[in-house]
């Protein structure tokens, strides 16, 4: 039985927010000009001293992969399958990918989320890219686990608005994806199954193989001279390592950075009054594609992430006092931004799959 949109806090899934804090120790290096060599017309560097700077930051590495759900090929066939497939929705009308958009960087390219019979979410959609690294999933940190995080938006009211017990039944009408199921877990459709495909599915949808990455292997020509001083800034006077360090650019925790929407973030989680406003750090790979930015989709470009952090947020009560004022010259502020993009990447292509018939 389809059931009707209710007005619950959403769990939309994961965007972007870029958190830049002040007050660390400048990463400024010496640079040299090379020979001729040039990337994107600017001079690119080469000079030893870089590997310093390259030390300040943490390499993607490999991605932890749950002993109970192993990446087969069946299981990632199947999970891509039904993030396309309207069927998983409570009137058939959206998939994941309905704001999951791989064109769009796996979000929606919209403020807030539009959910089931077009309800109108609270918060922005988040990329899935590189989702697999997090310990913690949606905006608020409620899912420990992509396999709890991928039934979230499918059984929420203003999301896909779908009973899981239902779409269990459904898909077990479905004799492809009775197969599939078959062929991927050994066993029959199931709430805990579909949750697992899923999840194995968005663990695929990596970026790992930009500019940055090549730099931090040791090849300092990956970036030119402006994205170095970029880099340099984000380490240093700019302190936006301080939350984007770890290996996903992301330190993979909860902060507020003093934007006042009315939503009370992660305190609806925890209950304690400390995380009031307060919304984990994304991480920065593929930041270029996914825009528009924030929890609340409230900044359209790069260039205004960038500006916010420069005057130090807004006034929310529960700032974090890693909010400081950077009064970056418009010289910063473009190195900065070629950084940023320097991390961005291609945005993974997934070919869209034949969905089973019914």
């Amino acid at each position: 039985m389809k059931k009707k949109a209710g007005l619950i806090t959403s769990f939309a899934v994961i965007t972007t927010l870029l958190i830049a804090c002040g007050g660390t120790e400048d990463a400024s290096l010496p640079t040299e000009e090379a020979d001729g060599a040039e990337n994107n017309g600017v001079e690119t560097v080469h000079d030893d001293s870089y590997e310093e700077l390259a030390s300040m930051y943490q390499p993607l590495g490999n991605m932890e992969i749950p002993e109970d759900n192993p990446m087969t090929d069946e299981t990632i066939e199947l999970g891509k399958t039904m993030f396309f497939d309207p069927r998983l929705s409570g009137d058939d009308s959206l998939s994941c990918a309905s704001c999951h958009i791989p064109a769009l960087g796996y979000g929606d390219g919209k403020p807030v989320f539009e959910g089931f019979e077009g309800v109108e979410g609270p918060r922005n959609t988040p990329t899935i890219i590189n989702s697999g690294y997090y310990t913690s999933l949606f905006w608020d940190g409620r899912a420990d686990s992509l396999e709890a995080q991928a039934l979230g938006p499918i059984e929420s009211p203003i999301e896909m608005n779908q009973d899981l017990d239902e779409l269990v039944v459904q898909l077990s009408e479905i004799d492809g994806y009775v197969e599939m199921f078959d062929e991927a877990f050994d066993d029959e459709v199931t709430i805990d199954n579909i949750g697992k495909a899923l999840a194995a599915f968005q663990r695929t949808i990596v970026i790992d193989d930009t500019p940055f990455d090549d730099f931090l292997a040791g090849d300092y020509s990956a970036l030119n001279e402006k994205e170095i001083k970029g880099m340099e800034l984000f380490a240093g006077d700019a302190g936006c390592i301080s939350c984007h360090g770890g290996p996903n650019l992301s330190d993979d925790s909860f902060h507020n950075i003093g934007m006042e929407t009315g939503d009370e973030g992660r305190y609806e989680v925890t209950g304690d009054e400390a995380d009031k406003g307060v919304f984990r750090t994304p991480g920065l790979y593929g930041i270029a594609h996914r825009g528009p930015y924030m929890h609340n989709g409230s900044l359209e470009t790069l260039e205004d992430v960038i500006d916010y952090y420069d005057h130090g947020g807004d006034d929310h009560p529960n700032k974090s006092a890693l909010m400081e004022e950077l009064n970056l010259s418009e010289e910063e502020k473009e190195a900065l931004h070629a950084f940023l993009m320097a991390m961005s990447g291609e945005s993974p292509h997934v070919d869209v799959p034949a969905l089973p018939e019914d």
